[in-house]
């Protein structure tokens, strides 16, 4: 599972760092694509696999199937990791996610996305003021607390 938040920058030669605890799970090659909200989403091979399947399985008769698979198989990559754990990210996606110096790689359970420093701190501070609302929206959410699980 990947959790957690890292900054990064790109180097003058358009290489990100992986970061270390992500880098284990993602493998030596995994895909990088466009993901929603202006941010790139980053899935290991076997990950890849399943969502793959899953879209193939989309009517292609229905205009927004389509519109979808091509906007997020398009953009697909399979980037490698050098030696020193840097990945090139190709400027088409580079363009699409604004990935200019300073980047933030976050950990979303069955993916990585990789964000502009500033579009993720924009889209922090607007979701994050409205996150108790969200998860009230949440029906099938339900997040123990530590009172649900009295110590035995």
């Amino acid at each position: 599972m990947f959790m957690g938040e890292y900054e990064h920058t790109i180097d003058s030669k358009n290489r990100i760092i992986v970061p270390a605890k992500f880098r284990e799970d993602l493998g030596d090659s995994f895909i990088v694509t466009k993901g929603l909200d202006n941010c790139l989403f980053v899935y290991p091979m076997e990950e890849w696999k399943i969502i793959e399947k899953k879209m193939r399985s989309l009517p292609f008769n229905r205009a927004d199937a389509r519109a979808f698979s091509r906007f997020f198989f398009s953009g697909a990559s399979e980037v490698d990791v050098d030696k020193q754990g840097r990945v090139l990210i190709p400027a088409n996606l580079r363009k699409y996610a604004r990935l200019e110096k300073e980047v933030v790689i976050i950990g979303v359970s069955s993916r990585v996305e990789i964000w502009s420093k500033e579009v993720w701190e924009d889209y922090n501070e607007n979701t994050g003021a409205e996150f108790e609302n969200i998860a009230e929206k949440l029906d099938d959410l339900s997040i123990p607390y530590k009172e649900d699980y009295p110590l035995q």
